[in-house]
């Protein structure tokens, strides 16, 4: 029983080792794939413990795609991106909202190689329960939601609120890409191809998405909303 209860901490403790590594830029491909699959595995026991839902953990790898970070379902894989293959309008991007080159970058760490980790399992868990919602606003929600119940419950709140602080930020420079009158999700859903080529237009999207969802005081914790999930 002393055997099993230390080798449960050990693991715990090179799981919060892991994750406390994330939410910074990394230049190492291969110690961003380590780390996050230490937080993909780690996402993947905390689900099952709750609900056996996610049957083949899935993997982390470095693919530097325009999209910057996905889920595919095809492949079960998180595709994370590093920063010396983003393309140099990303960086722009990245570095025009922040005020300066240095802050784009540490921006681009706590979104891209820490927080949206868990929001890639997010869709993870959507697929492997069958619950991915054909409207796409509503599950790009869902996804936002659970990660920051996850990063909540993995105690990186600290990290939580940089990100707010950045989405803040970006969104109050943004231009809000719906027309006048017509409603905000149907846009979404509509365009959603449109705005994802565009990183100002779904930047807004995804940025004013976290600051609703991290101020909202209703929501539970990450064990509960799984569990209604």
């Amino acid at each position: 029983m002393k055997k099993i209860l230390i080798l449960m901490l050990f693991s715990a403790s090179l799981s919060m080792h892991a994750q406390g590594k994330m939410f910074k830029l990394y230049h190492d491909a291969a110690a961003l794939t380590a780390d996050a699959n230490t937080v993909v595995k780690d996402f993947t026991v905390k689900v099952n413990a709750i609900a056996p839902v996610i049957v083949v953990t899935p993997s982390a790898i470095v693919n530097t795609q325009p999209y910057l970070i996905f889920y595919s379902s095809k492949s079960n894989q998180v595709n994370l991106p590093v920063w010396r293959e983003v393309i140099p309008e990303q960086k722009a991007f990245f570095a025009k909202l922040a005020g300066s080159a240095e802050e784009g970058e540490k921006m681009f760490g706590y979104f891209f190689n820490g927080f949206y980790v868990a929001h890639e399992m997010g869709h993870a868990l959507q697929h492997a329960s069958g619950k991915s919602d054909p409207n796409l606003y509503r599950n790009e929600y869902t996804a936002n939601t659970i990660a920051i119940l996850y990063w909540r419950k993995t105690g990186h709140t600290q990290e939580l609120k940089q990100c707010y602080d950045y989405a803040k930020k970006m969104v109050k420079q943004l231009p809000n890409p719906v027309p006048e009158g017509e409603d905000p999700v149907q846009y979404f859903n509509d365009h959603y191809e449109e705005l994802g080529a565009d990183p100002y237009k779904y930047g807004f999207y995804q940025f004013a998405q976290f600051a609703k969802i991290y101020e909202d005081q209703s929501l539970g914790d990450f064990d509960s909303y799984i569990k209604n999930f």
